[in-house]
C-alpha cells in the first residue's frame, strides 16, 4: 500500500503555509546503521522525512521552500554499487517516482543548500538532529562570509518538531487504511500465537509464529521488538529476551505489532499457556478488561486525552481493593498513586509512523482534547511482582495487559485491531480450536 505523491505535496504545502514567509525547511532521512563489521541493518527512513517526502533511501536530504516545492538530494545512480547493494532511484527517479520539483546527487548537497539558504530569513529543521544542526551552521557561516558580495545569511532558526508533530497527529484516509491493514495483519499474528502455544515451548518459538504471519502478509518487520513474556516475565514491561520455557499454568503476555509502509500497529493480549485461566488469573484479567471498557467510553471527540487513563485507574484501584491487593479509601489510594505498585504506565499513547508517535498530550498545562483522525492505543494492565510479599501468594507473578489501536471518529471510537478476542470465554474458545 502506498500513499499518493500528491498527498506528500499537499503536506508540504500545508507545512509551508504554517511558516513565516521566506522560510526554508531542511530534513535528513538518516544513514545505514552498522549491525556488525560490514553488515548493516535494513534501512528505515526517519519518520518525519518520510511523512513529507515518501522517499525511502538512506543518506537523502530534502529542502522544502516557497509554497512547498521540494529538492531531493539522493545517492547517485551507480551500477557498481547497485550490483552489490541494490537499486537506487537517483535524481531522475526522485522526480519521476516521488514528485520532487528538483533533485540532485548527494555530492552537490553543499552547493544546493547554499543556494537555498542564501537570502532565506528562517531555516526550519529538527533541533534534535545534531548532524543536521552542524551542517546548517556550516552553510550559514559560508553564506555570512560572502555578505560583501551580496549574500544574506538566515538569522532565525525554527524547530520543525512541534509543527510536523501536529500534522502527523491527525491521520488522513490513506494513513488510516494502511494502519488498519497493519492492525489486521497483527490480529492474525496474535490469533496464530494463541492457537500455537503449548506448555514446554520456548518463548522465541512463539515469537517465530508472530514474525511468520507478519512477513507472509507483507509486513517485513515488526513495528518494535516483540514482547513474548511467560509467567512472571510478563511483569517486566519491556521484556524482550523471549528465551525462557513456557510452563503449564503460565499466562503469556504478547505485545507485538506489524509495521506496514512505515506505519505501526501495537497490540497486547494475555492468555493462558494451557488454554484455561486459573481462578486468580481470571479475577485479575477481568479487572483489566473492565478497566479497558471504562477507558474506551472516554475515547470521544472533545474528551480530554487523560480521561481514558483516569477511568482505567479508578476501575483498577477499586478492583485491587475488592481483591485485597490494596486497602483503604479508593480516592485516597488514587491521590497517593498507591495503585502504581501494580499499574505503573499510562493507558495509551499516540500511534502512527512511530509506535510511540509524536504529538503533545497537554496544551498550556491542560490535557488536550481528542479530535477526529487521531489514533491512539488503549492498554490498561496489572503487574504483581513475585517479590511482593504484601499480597496473597496466589496473585504473585501475574502480569496482564490488554491493548488495542483506536481511531477517534465523529461517531465514536473505532478499533482498528478489531476481531481479536478479549473476553476470556472467546480466548479459551479460540485456543480450544487447535487442541
Amino acid at each position: 500500500m502506498k500513499i499518493d505523491t500528491q498527498t506528500y505535496q499537499a503536506r508540504r504545502e500545508r507545512l509551508m503555509q504554517s511558516l513565516p514567509d521566506n522560510s526554508v525547511v531542511v530534513l535528513r532521512t538518516g544513514e545505514l546503521a552498522t549491525r556488525n563489521n560490514d553488515c548493516e541493518y535494513e534501512f528505515r527512513p526517519h519518520s518525519s522525512f518520510f511523512y513529507l517526502t515518501g522517499f525511502p533511501e538512506p543518506s537523502a536530504y530534502a529542502i522544502i521552500h516557497g509554497k512547498g516545492e521540494i529538492t531531493l538530494l539522493t545517492l547517485s545512480k551507480d551500477p557498481e554499487r547497485e550490483q552489490w547493494d541494490g537499486f537506487r532511484f537517483g535524481s531522475q527517479g526522485a522526480i519521476k517516482t516521488f514528485g520532487a520539483d528538483d533533485a540532485a546527487p548527494l555530492e552537490e548537497l553543499d552547493k544546493v543548500a547554499f543556494d537555498a539558504l542564501n537570502g532565506a530569513e528562517q531555516v526550519v529543521y529538527l533541533f534534535n538532529d545534531d548532524v543536521l544542526r552542524e551542517k546548517i551552521a556550516g552553510w550559514r557561516d559560508a553564506i555570512a562570509a560572502r555578505v560583501r558580495i551580496g549574500a544574506a545569511a538566515p538569522t532565525r532558526f525554527i524547530d520543525l518538531l512541534p509543527l510536523v508533530s501536529e500534522m502527523r497527529l491527525r491521520k488522513d484516509a490513506e494513513e488510516i487504511a494502511i494502519m488498519e491493514t497493519a492492525a489486521q495483519i497483527s490480529v492474525e499474528a496474535h490469533k496464530q500465537a494463541m492457537r500455537s502455544v503449548r506448555p514446554g515451548m520456548n518463548e522465541y518459538q512463539l515469537e517465530a509464529e508472530l514474525n511468520y504471519v507478519f512477513m507472509k502478509s507483507g509486513a517485513r518487520q515488526p513495528a518494535y521488538n516483540n514482547i513474548v513474556a511467560s509467567g512472571s516475565n510478563a511483569c517486566v514491561l519491556h521484556y524482550i529476551k523471549n528465551d525462557e520455557v513456557i510452563e503449564d499454568g503460565d499466562l503469556i503476555l504478547i505485545d507485538a505489532g506489524a509495521e506496514l509502509g512505515c506505519y505501526a500497529a501495537d497490540i497486547t493480549r494475555t492468555f493462558p499457556a494451557n488454554g484455561k485461566f486459573s481462578e486468580s488469573q481470571a479475577a485479575l484479567y477481568q479487572l483489566v478488561l473492565d478497566a479497558y471498557h471504562a477507558g474506551m467510553k472516554e475515547l470521544r471527540v472533545g474528551t480530554p486525552y487523560e480521561a481514558c487513563h483516569n477511568a482505567a485507574v479508578r476501575t483498577l484501584t477499586e478492583g485491587l481493593v475488592t481483591h485485597g491487593l490494596l486497602t483503604g479509601d479508593v480516592d485516597q489510594l488514587i491521590e497517593s498513586k498507591a495503585y502504581r505498585d501494580f499499574y505503573m504506565h499510562n493507558t495509551g499513547h499516540w500511534l502512527g509512523l512511530d509506535v510511540h508517535d509524536c504529538g503533545v498530550y497537554k496544551i498550556a498545562g491542560e490535557s488536550r482534547l481528542l479530535e477526529e483522525g487521531m489514533v491512539l492505543t488503549i492498554e490498561p494492565g496489572l503487574y504483581v511482582s513475585v517479590d511482593n510479599e504484601s499480597v496473597d501468594a496466589k496473585w504473585r507473578g501475574i502480569g496482564i495487559r490488554i491493548e488495542d489501536d483506536v481511531l477517534i471518529r465523529a461517531d465514536g471510537p473505532y478499533v482498528l485491531t478489531h476481531g481479536l478476542p478479549k473476553e476470556m470465554t472467546e480466548i479459551e474458545a479460540l485456543m480450544a480450536e487447535s487442541r
